[in-house]
């Protein structure tokens, strides 16, 4: 689904990200791993069109994408859920999941049932404003606010930041089970070690925007993952 290679990203004079490498396989966790301030937030805004690269390749479905807006790459199957979930706090869940419907033909502008199976209170605080959710009640409302454009391609940064453990499993059987159905792509970014593991099949390890180790889950040690991530 995703397959990024030599990608650079520039913040003015500063490099980055320096010839990153990336892939992302339908039906499978990767994993984007590495100490705070080595560029795992920059990549994935660079993968959802926030940012514009510096360089490389990059390759949505097999499509070669160029420098789309990001709208234009959420229409075409990129679902974000950045650090910090950005929900609007004063729109209602109802409306938050709404703004979804802009990557969405007419026709297809309702809310699923199955968003409400896999997350119950945003059901029961459908007319609640986001600002008056707890955390972790906004974490569910981000991912299901990117649910909502039915993605090909899921990027989730740092989803157990601040939330409460019942909430962060919750989270976590959500991933296993949109994984599991096997249409979409997911790229995990996550500092909690153990949650991450669980859930990944393939990981990328930066360290000062650079790939320092990648491969799938059988193929590197527990402990030398997280000896990469360890600061």
């Amino acid at each position: 689904m995703l397959e990024v290679s030599d990608l650079t990203l520039h913040y003015g004079q500063s490099k980055i990200l320096n010839g990153v490498s990336l892939t992302a396989e339908v039906g499978k966790v990767t994993c984007l791993m590495g100490t705070n301030g080595v560029g795992k937030t920059s990549l994935l805004k660079a993968i959802s069109g926030v940012k514009h690269r510096s360089g490389g390749d990059y390759r949505l479905d097999g499509e070669e994408i160029a420098y789309p807006p990001a709208h234009a790459l959420a229409a075409k199957g990129i679902g974000y859920v950045p650090q910090g979930r950005d929900i609007f706090p004063l729109l209602t869940v109802t409306e938050n999941l709404q703004t979804g419907f802009a990557c969405l033909p007419k026709e297809e502008h309702t809310i699923p049932d199955h968003i409400y199976e896999l997350f119950p209170v945003l059901k029961d605080m459908r007319g609640r404003r986001g600002g008056d959710l707890s955390g972790g009640q906004q974490q569910q409302l981000a991912i299901a606010r990117a649910l909502i454009t039915k993605p090909k391609l899921l990027l989730l940064d740092e989803p157990t930041e601040g939330i409460q453990p019942n909430i962060i499993q919750q989270i976590g059987r959500v991933i296993a089970h949109l994984r599991d159905q096997g249409q979409m792509a997911i790229v995990l970014v996550e500092q909690y070690f153990e949650f991450a593991y669980d859930l990944a099949d393939r990981f990328t390890v930066l360290k000062r925007g650079t790939v320092v180790m990648e491969g799938m889950k059988d193929e590197l040690s527990k402990d030398s993952l997280r000896d990469s991530v360890s600061v």
